[in-house]
């Protein structure tokens, strides 16, 4: 694994391990992440989406290591954790869903920082607020010069509320804040018939493929609410570089080929007030793996949809399938894709104070891009007060007629449009425009 020892012959002054290299390569590799794009700024809340799977829970060890007494040049950030409990929409029971959630919470415990348990249905009660895109103050692009601009403020600030002020107790108390006992746990409980309503949502729904994204969709809904109302302004997904490999082939196969560069970047500003950041983009699989086994990283295994599905079951999971058996022949292909994904760039229409802005999709907030009829500015005006239809399971006869009066499908995106008409019962919603 490592050669750097031997090229030397024993003359290093202080002898490397392989394992000792390797956490330092490790490490280096997700603080030059950080530091290269600087999107977050000391100070902020930033909220890290754990799953409880191998890359989020080795990303969640990466910030315990920055935030660390003992790190060299402290993280500055104000971590927080969030858990999506998405059993109901996988079949699981409520006693396994428990076993798994008082599993996370203990690793949770551990890490002292604050937590939030969401459970996927509380989607269903989510305010229609969620679906629109929210005023940003960091819209103009971050320099190196803005950014150390903002370390010295806080610096400074923090030098006139306490004289004695230094670089290192500031970063010492950054570390401190997410040491603050908070209330931690599930943000509300859920009701059997939330279960159910979840469970006919998603038996609404034909194909494994339609149901994987639109698990994706909502699963961000929650996310993003949390974010906004705990007040984070920064999301970290553990996506690796294997999985956005993957996930580049299939959203192209998917019809979000327009989107790729916001779905694969390291960061995603779509929602405008909180951006979304992938910091174990440049990992592979096979490194987290090494990394969690050899440093007792633990994680938690949970089913999903498509756990113990065929290859062909969904496009997700034969993308998947058909990468992961083309790297083990070719050990260059996850690389390969990935660099590719580095070089695309979102083609956005140039804006001025006179244009309006370029239109979005109602579920997953990135641009259109389909071609938008003469009606679409006033269904974009109406769209407001009828976001929350799309969480409406069982609604009047007179609200579903309402309904009918807006041409929703021109502010969805050619892949939303495509999971909504996957969507069979008359009782869900908004599939009564399409029946």
């Amino acid at each position: 694994m490592c050669q750097v020892d031997e090229e030397y012959n024993g003359q290093l002054e202080h002898r490397v391990t392989p394992r000792g290299c390797f956490k330092e390569y490790f490490i280096h590799k997700f603080r030059a992440m950080l530091g290269k794009n600087r999107v977050i700024f000391p100070g902020e809340k930033v909220l890290l989406a754990v799953s409880g799977g191998p890359a989020s829970s080795s990303m969640l060890s990466q910030v315990q290591e920055g935030l660390s007494r003992d790190a060299p040049k402290k993280l500055r950030f104000v971590p927080g954790i969030i858990y999506i409990d998405e059993g109901g929409a996988s079949g699981q029971s409520m006693e396994e869903r428990e076993r798994a959630v008082a599993q996370l919470e203990s690793v949770f415990r551990a890490t002292n920082y604050h937590y939030h348990i969401v459970h996927l249905e509380q989607v269903l009660s989510l305010p229609s607020s969620v679906l629109e895109a929210g005023s940003s103050a960091t819209e103009k692009p971050q320099t190196g010069s803005s950014y150390k601009a903002a370390v010295d403020q806080f610096i400074q600030t923090k030098k006139n509320q306490h004289p004695d002020f230094s670089v290192e107790n500031a970063q010492s108390h950054l570390s401190s804040l997410s040491m603050q006992k908070v209330e931690n746990g599930v943000t509300s409980p859920i009701t059997p018939e939330h279960t159910q309503a979840l469970q006919r949502l998603f038996a609404s729904v034909r194909t494994l493929t339609a149901k994987e994204d639109l698990l994706y969709t909502l699963r961000q809904h929650l996310i993003l609410h949390t974010a906004r109302t705990q007040g984070y302004t920064k999301v970290m997904m553990g996506d690796s570089c294997s999985r956005l490999a993957i996930k580049l082939l299939s959203n192209i196969s998917l019809g979000r080929g327009a989107s790729l560069a916001t779905d694969t970047g390291f960061s995603d500003p779509r929602y405008g007030d909180v951006v979304i950041v992938r910091p174990m983009r440049d990992y592979s699989s096979k490194e987290i793996a090494y990394y969690n086994r050899m440093f007792d990283i633990p994680s938690v295994f949970i089913p999903g949809l498509d756990t113990k599905a065929q290859d062909k079951a969904s496009i997700q999971h034969l993308t998947e399938s058909f990468v992961t058996k083309l790297q083990t022949d070719f050990p260059s292909t996850v690389s390969t894709i990935y660099r590719t994904s580095e070089k695309l760039h979102t083609a956005c229409p140039p804006q001025n104070t006179n244009t309006q802005p370029f239109a979005k999709c109602l579920l997953c907030v990135c641009a259109l891009d389909t071609k938008l009829g003469e009606s679409h500015c006033q269904c974009t005006k109406t769209a407001s007060h009828h976001r929350n239809v799309l969480y409406s399971l069982n609604k009047s006869k007179s609200f579903c007629t309402e309904i009918k009066t807006v041409d929703l499908k021109s502010l969805l995106c050619y892949s939303c449009r495509l999971t909504i008409k996957d969507m069979v019962s008359e009782r869900t919603s908004i599939t009564s425009h399409y029946s």
